[in-house]
């Protein structure tokens, strides 16, 4: 699994804190509109407004779900009436970064104006409204050429009732499951594969991997600085993920295949088996200062840690490797402080991860949220072009400031981390004592 970023890297109490929807008339029904249907929902921030307060490498959703499948080639007719003179952009469609066709890896998005709207979609898909703004209200009401989707809404929608729009709105070939911080994506013939499902309990679950995400991150609401994000994380199902990727994190959303939704939309699978799902989402909440290459396919699994700790499993870093017979604190410890040990080529990526936990282990699992914080506070500069061996750099410093000990010898003696001559001087310059405990030597 890996994040992707331009198809080669991987890549309402609740509705209001997540971009305020109301629906009116969305009962089982049938599935062509022949009423009008009207949401209200209200401007949050955009996705990149957002991605910059939280320091983090990649944009989330900002997608508002309607509830509303678009067919293609249809005319599809809506009025719209902004209540404080914004106007929400209409998108359809989903997010599948290696579609055969190029122009359905991404939703089509479509301007609003004031009054009557009508838009024909060539490929049709789920309709979805994105509404940038503070707390501005738009009425925007549907009449003819969309299909209401089967949509179970945590906390709103009774089991039974969605289980009669499953069977109800069949001639609209996409489902979605949404809770106050998720919208899942999932085709129908996936749905009806995992249909028995609790999707009440379910949808519980996908918020506690959120919320422990959150935690990681410091979003404690202690500051407007440190608020969870604004709206909703995304799920989707695609057509193909890339040679030898089980699932992928990008902007805006998070793409699973066929093959790994029985960990996605079954219980027991999101529960004892979502390694894969904790780990993509983990993505979406990396902070760019501190994460070069090197790193980003260890860092993202600190959320993947908490995740698993909430639901009590066994560590990924005690699991046994066949071909050693070791776990990985087993296989990493022996080569620390080896000569010639290098960070990048020395180790596994669980073996990498080691690093971090014992971290952990030594100063506790507070310094992942300290450090989201202080890093949102500070707001080192950081993009795509940043050199990784600035984020390196970033990397020790940030990471003896949280700790308040001089990690030298650790990050650079026995993990040989990549971090240059100006780095250690700057980790120096803090003046920090050395550890009471070689965090090196700590194992679970």
């Amino acid at each position: 699994m890996r994040n992707l970023v331009l198809n080669r890297r991987t890549a309402l109490s609740a509705f209001a804190g997540a971009g305020a929807a109301t629906l009116i008339g969305a009962g089982a029904g049938t599935s062509r509109a022949t009423t009008p249907a009207s949401l209200q929902v209200s401007a949050f921030a955009a996705a990149e407004s957002e991605r910059t307060r939280l320091a983090t490498t990649f944009r989330g959703s900002d997608f508002i779900p309607t509830g509303r499948y678009a067919p293609p080639g249809v005319d599809l007719t809506l009025t719209v009436r902004p209540l404080d003179g914004v106007l929400p952009t209409l998108h359809i469609g989903t997010y599948d970064n290696h579609h055969e066709s190029a122009a359905q890896r991404s939703p089509r998005n479509y301007p609003l104006t004031t009054g009557l709207n009508t838009v024909s979609d060539p490929y049709g898909g789920p309709v979805y409204l994105r509404f940038a703004g503070d707390g501005e209200r738009a009425q925007v009401t549907f009449g003819a050429g969309s299909e209401r989707m089967a949509v179970f809404e945590l906390g709103k929608t009774p089991e039974g009732a969605f289980q009669d729009q499953l069977d109800a709105r069949a001639s609209a070939p996409w489902v979605e499951l949404v809770s106050p911080y998720a919208i899942v994506t999932v085709t129908r013939e996936a749905a009806l594969l995992h249909r028995d499902q609790d999707h009440a309990e379910l949808m519980r679950l996908v918020e506690r991997v959120i919320a422990s995400h959150a935690q990681v991150s410091g979003l404690d609401g202690s500051r407007p600085l440190h608020a969870r994000k604004a709206g909703r994380y995304h799920f989707i199902e695609v057509t193909k993920v890339p040679t030898g990727v089980g699932a992928y994190a990008t902007h805006h959303f998070n793409a699973f295949p066929r093959a790994y939704l029985d960990r996605l939309l079954t219980v027991e699978g999101l529960r004892d088996r979502g390694w894969g799902f904790y780990h993509e989402l983990g993505h979406l909440h990396q902070q760019f200062a501190y994460r070069p290459a090197g790193l980003t396919e260890v860092t993202v699994n600190i959320y993947s840690l908490e995740a698993q700790r909430i639901f009590g499993q066994t560590s990924n870093l005690l699991t046994v490797s066949p071909s050693t017979g070791l776990n990985w604190f087993q296989s990493a410890l022996p080569k620390l402080g080896a000569d010639g040990v290098n960070f990048e080529r020395t180790f596994s990526a669980y073996e990498k991860l080691v690093s971090l936990r014992q971290l952990e282990l030594a100063f506790g699992t507070g310094i992942w949220p300290e450090l989201h914080r202080l890093i949102r506070v500070e707001n080192p500069q950081s993009d795509w072009q940043t050199g990784g061996h600035l984020r390196y750099r970033a990397f020790g410093t940030y990471l003896s400031r949280v700790t308040r000990h001089d990690l030298t010898d650790f990050l650079l003696r026995k993990w040989g981390y990549p971090i240059d001559s100006e780095g250690v001087a700057e980790m120096a310059a803090l003046g920090l004592p050395t550890p009471p405990v070689d965090p090196s030597t700590l194992t679970e």
